[in-house]
């Protein structure tokens, strides 16, 4: 009887786990502005009115996201395997807010609150292989360490996302290559379990503005 118990638990505790790995997302739209008791007046200057929100199954909110208005891009950019997005490392790109304890994508555990997105690049290194089959990527900053007419060299970036992570590796977020959409969506790849989002943003760059699709892995971590 004890042996069939214990069968019977263990199902149930695989069943649950594959529920909870295959829940589903969704994307919507937040018609608002960042808090003002949160986010100084000079980053919400640069952030589109409109956000992002996360959501897992139907009520928990994963995370909140702005991106900016506009974003400098590289002139004559060219996608590669090495490089796929036409940002300088350090940029601008968004605000993310998570409302309780999230996760960053190499699983580490992020406080609530309100972080900064900046762009930053993979260094090409045994430490980082096989993370991420890309190199573009997003650290977090606590809003409260950085200000939008900084300016950050990459290794106090680093520096500063770990430390305020309370870890030795900055908190970051993957991006993957764009997909060809102009529709806001979230999709799921199943072979990592990695929920992604997908929109398209506005680059400038000569004083003409094009469309930037881009895609953000917002839920799911690296298997290392």
């Amino acid at each position: 009887m004890l042996k069939t118990s214990s069968i019977i638990a263990a199902f149930l505790i695989v069943v649950s786990l594959s529920a909870a790995k295959g829940q589903e997302h969704s994307v919507e739209l937040i018609d608002a502005v960042p808090d003002a008791d949160e986010v100084s007046a000079e980053f919400r200057e640069q952030f589109a009115e409109t956000g992002i929100r996360i959501k897992r199954s139907s009520s928990r909110t994963v995370c909140e996201l702005w991106f900016c208005k506009q974003w400098p891009v590289e002139a004559g950019f060219k996608i590669t395997e090495d490089r796929l997005y036409p940002f300088a490392p350090g940029q601008l790109i968004g605000l993310l807010h998570f409302s309780r304890r999230g996760k960053d994508f190499r699983d580490q555990s992020v406080s609530s609150g309100w972080y900064t997105l900046r762009f930053g690049l993979q260094p090409i290194d045994g430490n980082h292989e096989g993370t991420s089959p890309t190199r573009d990527f997003l650290v977090m900053l606590d809003v409260e360490q950085d200000a939008a007419d900084k300016v950050w060299d990459v290794k106090t970036l680093m520096e500063t996302s770990a430390e305020g992570a309370g870890s030795t590796h900055p908190a970051m977020m993957c991006l993957q290559r764009a997909t060809e959409s102009s529709q806001l969506a979230v999709r799921h790849n199943e072979s990592h379990d990695w929920w992604i989002l997908h929109t398209v943003g506005k680059g400038t760059v000569d004083n003409k503005t094009q469309d930037v699709p881009f895609d953000l892995v917002v839920a799911g971590h690296a298997t290392e």
